[in-house]
């Protein structure tokens, strides 16, 4: 039996007859061209079209022998009792069926894929499909990053999250090494993060590096007179206090890290589909709470995988659902009916999570800072790192929630550099002020609305679909560790590594915000 339709118009244990072939008959393609119409491949018979010829058209003799060899075969492919012999290549198509279908092919994704399969008990436990609208990853969020990381965050579970993945990338290899392949170059500059605090938020910045060294990170306070004899680019003026990463920060090549995951994670039998999902199946079951109040538990059982470029979808029956679409998650939730209950119902929560248009520009400045540079976020919330080693710089700025550009698409506003971004940086470094832009482009941050921090875990009323999502600009870091989170919360029913209760879904319910104030 033949496990999906096939394009040349047959169906499970029959042939289809297309409108216009002859009763009784079946078609397997008719060609027009300029000598007329040139049937079927099969002989004419009463009631056939007429032949129109030109010169000399091709006889229906012609080649006949081979011509019926080849539609024997075709017939016998979709006869019952017989072995399957696909009449096309269904190799873009995903598999009927997997353990964990994962939505979005993004670090985050594919770091859940490694961590699911990593930690599997027995090899090839677990069948894992990665379904992303964009395998070329042309409008990723993850390739579009600007490749930081660091610890400067002011909740432990963040610098936690970042101290694991800062591990995981200086083994690089040991972890993502495959056989016969060349190693990973992640290009790591570990020059730090240097933080720019004015005199209102001084104090907020000394409380976050307490909570930074408690937790492991090593971060120094600087005055402006210790920032001056350390970066004498730097112009001090409105900044009170300023932080400095001195290990495990900087940035890295977040292209390599996309690849090296997906290139481990192929090799570990992890299988990809390019589509979108249009559609979740679902059974439910009505439980009584504590409270005696009355919930609809569901659980998804199949996935509706629409294909790249056509109208046909592949249903996909699956255990588990990862959402990890990044800016798009909010509409995969809603399509498990997440958020379809009455207001102020858990039933009714929305994934609080839509996409943030971010530019980033590059420019030239040969007189700019050198090669001891780091990662410099200024108090006006303007930020900027050095690229390579000609002189050239990346930044840009998050704009505030009135200045928000329209995230319909992937267009560059070239104004904003003009005059929300140069500004700053010419202020900050007077060597900025001859500066010339020499590219520019924009990606998406997954944002969470409710309070800047990551979604991870299981979904409380959809009870198979499990969140990797809505990390506002620092999922590309801190991808390593909540891929292994969400694998133990699937393998072990717990967190074990990390500790992230409090990323999980129900805080939106209860109205339990944790803040995360270090959001470039």
């Amino acid at each position: 039996m033949l496990p999906r339709a096939l394009s040349f118009g047959v169906r499970r244990g029959r042939l289809r007859r297309w409108p216009g072939t002859l009763r009784g008959g079946f078609s397997l393609g008719k060609v027009e061209d300029d000598r007329g119409y040139c049937g079927s491949g099969v002989p004419p018979t009463s009631g056939c079209v007429p032949f129109r010829t030109r010169n000399r058209a091709p006889h229906w003799q012609d080649n006949w022998e081979e011509k019926l060899s080849e539609i024997k075969k075709k017939i016998q492919s979709v006869l019952p009792g017989t072995s399957l012999h696909p009449l096309y290549d269904g190799s873009h198509l995903p598999p009927d069926h997997s353990d964990v279908v994962i939505i979005g092919g993004g670090v985050l994704g594919l770091s859940v894929a490694y961590w699911l399969k990593k930690l599997e008990k027995q090899r090839d436990a677990l069948r894992v499909l990665v379904v992303d609208r964009d395998l070329m990853y042309s409008q990723a969020s993850s390739a579009l990053s600007l490749g930081g990381i660091h610890q400067q965050f002011s909740l432990p579970e963040n610098i936690h999250l970042s101290l694991f993945s800062a591990s995981f990338l200086r083994n690089i290899n040991e972890h993502l090494a495959v056989v016969d392949a060349p190693p990973l170059d992640l290009q790591f500059n570990p020059l730090g993060y240097l933080w720019l605090a004015s005199e209102k938020d001084a104090a907020a910045m000394e409380n976050n590096v307490k909570v930074q060294r408690q937790e492991g990170a090593k971060v120094c306070l600087m005055s402006p007179d210790q920032l001056r004899n350390k970066f004498p680019w730097i112009n001090t003026e409105g900044v009170a206090l300023a932080s400095y990463g001195m290990e495990d920060e900087g940035w890295f090549d977040p292209w390599c890290l996309l690849q090296g995951l997906r290139r481990k994670v192929q090799s570990m039998g992890v299988h990809f589909c390019q589509g979108e999902v249009t559609r979740f199946v679902s059974s439910s079951e009505r439980m009584m709470t504590k409270n005696q109040k009355e919930v609809k538990l569901k659980r998804i059982y199949e996935v509706h995988v629409k294909m790249d470029n056509s109208l046909e979808y592949q249903p996909v029956e699956c255990a588990l659902v990862i959402n990890a679409a990044g800016a798009w998650s909010a509409q995969i939730a809603a399509l498990a009916g997440i958020g379809k209950g009455p207001p102020d119902t858990l039933q009714g929560t929305k994934l609080p999570v839509e996409p943030r248009k971010r530019y980033v520009y590059v420019w030239h400045c040969p007189q700019g800072p050198g090669l001891e540079s780091p990662l410099v976020a200024d108090t006006s919330g303007t930020y900027f790192r050095r690229e390579g080693l000609g002189s050239n710089y990346l930044g840009g700025r998050s704009p505030t929630e009135e200045e928000e550009p329209d995230p319909g698409n992937l267009e560059v506003d070239h104004d904003f550099f003009q005059d929300k971004v140069w500004p700053h940086l010419a202020q900050r470094v007077p060597a900025f002020e001859t500066l010339k832009v020499q590219n520019a482009w924009a990606g998406y941050y997954d944002y969470n609305t409710f309070d800047q921090n990551g979604v991870v875990g299981p979904h409380p009323l959809v009870v198979n679909m499990f969140f990797a999502t809505g990390f506002s600009g620092h999922g590309l870091q801190q991808a390593p560790g909540v891929g292994r989170a969400v694998a133990e919360m699937i393998l072990e029913g717990r967190f074990q590594t990390i500790n992230l209760d409090s990323f999980l879904f129900s805080r939106f319910y209860l109205g339990e915000k944790i803040q995360e104030n270090n959001i470039v």
